[in-house]
């Protein structure tokens, strides 16, 4: 038997730049994962640097153009990082965890994106020289495949959608296919539109698998970073200190509206201080959102500090995106920013934020979340007394909701604002406040305020911020003295929601626009409860049911996908024997068209999947069919000597064929033909 024929030269050179293009779509698939331009940077030169090698190289041993590989390899590490980076094989090691404890898109720095550099080029490579130093067909994609299965697990909770990558892949394999296969040029043009149909129902049909809908996430079975202490200092030690130099400029914020700037959240107590128990995630600029589904408005804000010290990143609640600031990290609990950047004057960053705006039925129906560790007190007699005066303050409030808006009337009625009070939150600290002097700032008011909420089962927590400062120009001035600490409740579905039991210097009334609107809003719902107890609290709940049947998650129905795919696999089991019948009697030279003349004859005959069998054997098991003979003598003569037949002889072997055909269907039942065209298998014949 003689050796296979070498493809021509530009056969092989369309392989490889195949290959190059399925490895670089592969990397693409991280495009969940990075954000694309940074990403793009390392996938290009990791996916053609090889094939390009392997173009150069074809005539020499293998251990030449891996050596060559490898130092290209290397060399393109000091791009990425900006520099000689001899510790990148550690960062390599580290990438995996570090993505997995990573808020998606993951920052792109050299330290993460070195993992996608370090999966594309290798699978290159591979690809790459099996297509230049083997005939196999599929195998040299198989390493991209790893590859885009490596990128699918590690994006799975990324933004965006990897049906495109998907649907580039399948294409691209089936072009590798038909070049592989040496079919005349003409096959790739006829190939195309079918393997578009691939892709087009494997982009319609994919997010309709259950695998699509509920994928499995590594991320849940990640072990997150521990709680860590931010700064010596906690803001709330620090909101004394603040107010006695009010005028001392810390940060600018321009804005859409004037909104409180949000700093630290505070929600671990242990009877001296407030601290904070989040646990923070490098992000590349996403923050998760909580669990409030409603209605929001969209806040935009761009912060620029000037004499604000610390890692802590002000900015409206709830955010959503944070854009150019370096080090970012994020707790997706409580949403709160940091940075490991070093900060200073001229520090800046851009927020996108969404403010929650429950409407009056959410408020009167909320329901307080289920978290033991919310509703914690330490140990210590000063319990009592918080118990007791929160019951006090609370009297006739039957409703969660109406019990915290009380006990922020009562807080803000029978105690002064005053700069001058002595600091600290400690139990002793807040019981002189609550029982001798009734006089503090924002710090015992709100630390007050959580602590009484938790002895009535409120999980609650302390908030650390600012005012919206004085507004100049649509920019406002935050100044030391605008430093605010509130509180906040946590309820099912609504989230957390703030409670604001410090009054204004004048008293009563606050001297703040915001926390004057949430006050007034308090207090109209307050009234609420006073004409008619919880009856009409539960009454607007009871009209936001939804009737009739709908979608739970906005999901396609079942039938849809029950029908689809049963549906499309007919189509294609009808288009695809006359597409390929058509391409055998159309397509390539003399000789190609009676080879294939003769793989249809022997479909038509069911012997297609049979391709041991030599032609003698095929004439002798079907006997009855007398055009099958010369047919075979054809195959034969083009077997040995293609050169010498002519467009008369490939007429000829078509008309056995048809005869043949004609023969099959006389011969076989209906039943038998049906269930041939329908066999998976016929879907890999050639």
């Amino acid at each position: 038997m003689t050796a296979p024929t070498p493809s021509p030269a530009w056969r092989r050179l369309a392989a490889l730049a195949v290959v190059a293009a399925i490895t670089g779509t592969a990397g693409w698939g991280f495009h969940r994962v990075f954000p694309t331009t940074d990403l793009l940077a390392v996938v290009v030169p990791a996916a053609c640097v090889p094939a390009l090698v392997a173009a150069l190289t074809r005539t020499k041993p293998l251990w030449r153009p891996l050596v060559l590989n490898v130092l290209l390899f290397a060399a393109a590490t000091v791009p990425l990082y900006g520099g000689l980076a001899p510790h990148f094989p550690l960062d390599l090691a580290n990438a995996w965890q570090a993505l997995l404890t990573t808020l998606l898109p993951a920052p792109a720095e050299p330290r993460l994106l070195v993992l996608v550099h370090a999966l594309v080029w290798p699978a290159a490579i591979a690809g790459a020289e099996t297509i230049t130093r083997t005939r196999l067909r599929l195998a040299p994609a198989l390493p991209a495949f790893l590859v885009y299965g490596v990128a699918l697990l590690l994006g799975v909770d990324g933004e965006g959608s990897n049906l495109a990558p998907t649907a580039v892949l399948l294409v691209l394999s089936g072009v590798l296919l038909v070049l592989r296969e040496d079919r005349p040029a003409t096959w790739l043009v006829a190939a195309l539109p079918a393997l578009g149909v691939v892709a087009l129902a494997a982009s319609l049909l994919g997010p309709l698998l259950p695998m699509a809908r509920e994928p499995y996430n590594p991320r849940t079975d990640a072990e997150l970073p521990p709680p860590v202490r931010v700064g010596s200092v906690s803001p709330l030690d620090r909101v004394s200190a603040w107010l006695q130099i009010p005028d001392r400029p810390l940060f600018t914020v321009k804005a859409d509206k004037p909104l409180n700037w949000r700093l630290a959240v505070l929600d671990r107590y242990d009877g001296v201080r407030w601290t904070s128990g989040a646990r923070f995630q490098p992000t590349g600029g996403r923050v998760p959102s909580d669990e409030w589904t409603g209605r929001t408005t969209t806040v935009r804000q761009t912060v620029t500090f000037e004499q604000l010290q610390g890692t802590w990143m002000p900015a409206a609640e709830r955010p959503a995106e944070v854009t150019g600031a370096r080090g970012l990290a994020v707790d997706p609990d409580s949403g709160a920013l940091l940075t490991s950047a070093k900060t200073g004057r001229g520090f800046r960053y851009q927020v996108v934020s969404r403010v929650a705006a429950p409407t009056r039925e959410d408020l009167l129906a909320a329901v307080p979340a289920a978290d033991p560790a919310l509703t914690a007190f330490p140990p210590g007699p000063q319990e009592e007394l918080f118990r007791r005066t929160a019951r006090q303050a609370t009297k006739g409030a039957d409703t969660p909701i109406g019990q915290a808006y009380r006990l922020q009337k009562f807080l803000r009625t029978t105690a002064k604002y005053d700069i001058t009070a002595p600091p600290g939150h400690s139990l002793k600290a807040l019981e002189f406040f609550m029982d001798t002097t009734y006089r503090g700032t924002s710090e015992q008011f709100a630390s007050a305020f959580a602590l009484m909420a938790r002895t009535l089962g409120l999980p609650a927590r302390v908030v650390v911020g600012f005012r919206p400062g004085a507004p100049e120009n649509g920019v406002y001035h935050v100044r030391s003295g605008h430093v605010l600490a509130w509180a906040e409740i946590k309820f099912e579905k609504l989230g957390w929601r703030p409670f604001y039991p410090t009054p204004g210097r004048s008293g009563a009334k606050d001297d703040h626009d915001v926390v004057s609107a949430e006050i007034q809003e308090s207090e109209q719902l307050e009234g609420e409860f006073g004409q008619g107890g919880t009856s009409k609290a539960k009454e607007p709940a009871a009209k936001k049911t939804p009737v009739g049947p709908v979608a739970s998650d906005g999901a396609s129905p079942w039938w849809w996908t029950a029908a689809a795919v049963p549906l499309l696999y007919l189509v294609v089991a009808a288009a695809l024997p006359w597409w390929r019948r058509r391409s055998r009697r159309r397509g390539g030279t003399a000789a190609d068209r009676v080879m294939g003349a003769w793989r249809q004859a022997c479909d038509d005959l069911g012997l297609g999947g049979e391709r041991t069998l030599t032609a003698a054997e095929v004439v002798a098991g079907h006997p009855d069919a007398r055009e099958l003979r010369p047919l075979a003598d054809l195959a034969n003569h083009v077997r040995y000597a293609p050169d010498t037949l002519g467009e008369e002889g490939a007429e000829a072997a078509w008309r056995c064929s048809d005869a043949v055909r004609a023969h099959a269907r006389r011969t076989r039942s209906v039943r038998a033909r049906l269930l041939r065209r329908l066999d998976p298998r016929a879907f890999t014949r050639s």
